[in-house]
């Protein structure tokens, strides 16, 4: 059994480094050094062909400088000999010549690196040549793994509200009553989703622990990167840094009806206006954007695509969550260019999604691209890549000599879609996006059901690329609303009004809906009964619900909480319909909803496994499935 007092949402813990503390207050990083993942980048940087680039942009906190990048080579087949420049503008940076072995580290300087607005944009070139008498493999390229960057000074700790969330932002911890009010409960679950979506790929780890008998402030100082909120429900209306010395807690505090818009203060464009110790808000509407039947790239995030190769191929991401609704019927007018070919050699473009080519079209002299492409429906997931490639055929010459393509597909395509009412794929891949605009939290008034919240909301969070809107309610309230809805029952589900997937009870029968995709129940008695935690997500007719329950063994699903946010990819890698966890077995994933994912050839729907206990008692229940972990989300 699990039990806990506080939530980790996430791990962001950064590798040693040395660090300084001012006074009393929190901690300020000294000459940290970080991991690329970790300040929101990624962690390899790939080179293609005989001269690559790639650019990234680096986060960085007042009072530090970047001051080297470091990184291992990985070196690609027949590389004779090699050199990487790093450029800001207009000025060189550094020139290294890369090693002529293997997997070596590399040490990149930053010299006269100039930080603007928090951050820097560096570009990264590398120029390579073969061995004499071979070829540079163009699938074959330069890595830099496991790359970091070092920064130099000590940050600064913030002075004013307008500077209390850093450019990196580590952890979050938030303290709460032991036994918090409907309102505090909604402003932590608000603000730890708007930091969330604020800091994006840096995964921000959230924490909610209970303040102590009588204390009104963090019990202890945050550590470096990281920073401590208090959300308190008080008569004193205002948000206050408390600390004279390091970095200061920050205290949210007013009556219920206007804690929220205290806490919406810290992920709306007013913080950087409130450039003093202490700052009141009034009141801050919050209007979800309704999705749109027509968009285009550059507005769902790609201002275009290009690649440059001998047979270039470019990747167009369709993610609902940026479409702010489940849709379906997804067409893309494909509008670009590539490099007219000669006479001499032929070439076709095709449009691809997960290696099933769903529509190709000749190349022609012109070398404009204008046509409509449909995506399937049984081909979309919550992140869906389309791939546009141009093949070509004809003497080449020996390394490739011809002259390189530019493939391009502009960010002014159009993209059209309409509401899937079902969702589109169903189960966990519905979400967050059947939850857009808004989603209602129905929970109960204890702390750990706020914490609980808070794990779900976050995990549901990272993976969208905008905000989710909140509202807490009671577990009645939620389910007697029309919207969509997380259900936070710990202890037990009550409501015959909804019916679960897979429903278990403390004297050990499991129920199974929709056997073999008929509608029929599938049950089995289990002797001696086990608990089980689950993650259950079904679409009731007109809404998506989200359901955390458990058989009577709230630690059983606090158990699955820590297992999901233990990886960032737990939650993107979710597929099925119900994730449940019993004592001493991994978590597993299961459909009882035939089209609740499109068949694979690693997909088995003729029976459901589940491990109970040390041993396994194995549940044959024909229609349903063993999940297998797949789906990630695109990079970029």
């Amino acid at each position: 059994m699990v039990a806990l007092c506080a939530a980790t949402v996430a791990v962001g813990i950064s590798s040693p480094q040395a660090w300084s503390a001012p006074g009393d207050g929190g901690l300020v990083a000294d000459f940290p050094r970080l991991g690329l993942e970790q300040v929101g980048a990624d962690s390899t940087l790939a080179f293609y062909g005989s001269q690559g680039v790639t650019s990234i942009t680096l986060p960085v906190p007042p009072g530090l400088v970047p001051s080297e990048l470091t990184a291992v080579a990985e070196l690609p087949v027949n590389l004779g000999s090699g050199t990487l420049t790093v450029t800001q503008g207009n000025r060189t940076l550094s020139r290294v010549v890369l090693p002529n072995v293997d997997r070596l580290p590399i040490t990149i300087p930053l010299d006269g690196v100039a930080v603007e607005d928090n951050a820097v944009t560096l570009t990264l070139r590398t120029y390579l040549s073969p061995i004499a008498g071979y070829c540079l493999d163009p699938t074959n390229p330069l890595r830099l793994t496991d790359a970091g960057i070092v920064y130099s000074g000590s940050e600064n700790p913030p002075k004013a509200i307008a500077d209390f969330l850093p450019p990196i932002l580590q952890r979050i911890n938030l303290f709460v009553s032991p036994t918090p009010t409907r309102a505090e409960s909604d402003a932590a679950i608000r603000l730890a989703t708007a930091v969330v979506a604020h800091y994006g790929k840096q995964n921000t780890a959230v924490t909610v622990s209970p303040l102590g008998q009588g204390e009104t402030a963090p019990p202890q100082p945050s550590q470096p990167m990281e920073r401590n909120v208090v959300i308190r429900e008080d008569p004193d209306a205002g948000i206050s840094l408390v600390g004279d010395v390091g970095v200061p807690a920050l205290i949210i505090s007013g009556p219920a009806s206007e804690l929220t818009n205290q806490s919406r203060l810290m992920s709306s464009g007013l913080s950087r206006l409130a450039l003093s110790s202490k700052a009141v808000v009034g009141p801050l509407r919050s209007s979800p954007q309704l999705a749109a039947d027509n968009t285009t790239m550059r507005q769902l995030g790609q201002p275009g695509v290009n690649a440059t190769a001998l047979s270039p191929q470019v990747s167009i991401a369709l993610d609902q969550t940026r479409l702010g609704r489940p849709a379906h019927d997804i067409r893309i007018h494909l509008q670009g260019s590539y490099t007219p070919l000669p006479p001499t050699i032929g070439g076709q473009l095709i449009a691809a999604i997960g290696g099933e080519v769903i529509d190709r079209w000749p190349a022609d002299s012109s070398g404009s691209i204008n046509r409509w492409v449909n995506i399937p429906d049984r081909l979309l997931q919550r992140y869906t890549n389309l791939g546009v490639a141009l093949n070509i055929s004809g003497d080449t010459g020996r390394c490739g000599e011809f002259q390189p393509i530019t493939l391009t597909i502009d960010g002014d395509s159009a993209i059209q879609s309409a509401l899937s009412i079902p969702p589109v794929p169903g189960g966990f891949q519905a979400l967050p996006q059947a939850f857009m605009p808004r989603v209602q939290v129905g929970i109960g008034d204890s702390f750990d059901d706020t914490r609980r919240a808070v794990s779900i909301l976050v995990g549901l969070q990272r993976l969208s690329a905008l905000p989710i809107e909140t509202a807490v309610k009671s577990v009645p309230e939620a389910i007697s609303s029309e919207g969509p809805a997380v259900l936070v029952a710990a202890d037990g589900w009550t409501d015959s009004s909804i019916t679960l997937p897979v429903a278990t009870n403390t004297s050990g029968e499991l129920t199974v809906q929709n056997v073999d995709g008929s509608g029929a129940e599938g049950k089995l008695t289990l002797d001696p009964g086990s608990p089980f935690g689950s993650l259950q997500t079904m679409f009731d007719g007109k809404r998506t619900l989200l359901i955390a329950t458990s058989n009577n063994a709230p630690d059983q699903l606090d158990g699955l909480l820590i297992w999901l946010d233990s990886d960032v990819e737990h939650w993107s890698r979710l597929n099925g319909n119900a994730l449940i966890e019993a004592p001493g077995r991994p978590p597993m994933q299961l459909s009882t909803d035939v089209a609740a994912a499109p068949e694979g050839p690693s997909q088995n729907r003729t029976a459901l496994y589940l491990g109970i206990g040390a041993g396994v008692v194995a549940l044959v229940v024909v229609g349903a499935g063993l999940i297998v972990l797949r789906s990630r989300r695109p990079q970029g």
